[in-house]
């Protein structure tokens, strides 16, 4: 079973950026990681994903603006924000998934989650 664990959340001001981190207790070769956000009466959405060879995608809404990386041991995932906005404001989860999970943002296919961080931006 893995285990994620998030980390980088905070509170900023609109056009800040931050870093979010997620590590996992194990190497994720061979799987999708990706990083989904729930605003307060909203659903999961999908914001960023990388497969374990390097191919990711991005929401519309954070395309330009939001960078996902991951090392080369495949057990830390990186979400980069930049420009950020009020609208971003959100709990961030880390997820695991096999690979084919990346072809889209289905939450459902995922099998492992981290606790969250929260992110606020004001205005």
């Amino acid at each position: 079973q893995v285990q994620l664990q998030e980390s980088g959340g905070g509170s900023v001001q609109s056009g800040g950026s931050l870093r979010l981190s997620c590590v996992a207790s194990e190497a994720t070769a061979g799987t999708c990681m990706g990083w989904f956000r729930q605003a307060p009466g909203k659903g999961r959405e999908g914001v960023a994903n990388i497969r374990s060879d390097g191919i990711t995608r991005y929401a519309d809404s954070v395309k330009g603006r939001f960078a996902i990386s991951q090392d080369n041991a495949k057990m830390r995932q990186y979400l980069q924000m930049n420009s950020l906005e009020p609208e971003d404001t959100a709990m961030f989860y880390c997820a695991v998934g096999p690979f084919w999970s990346c072809s889209d943002f289905r939450a459902n296919d995922f099998d492992h989650w981290g606790q969250g961080t929260q992110v606020t931006v004001s205005s």
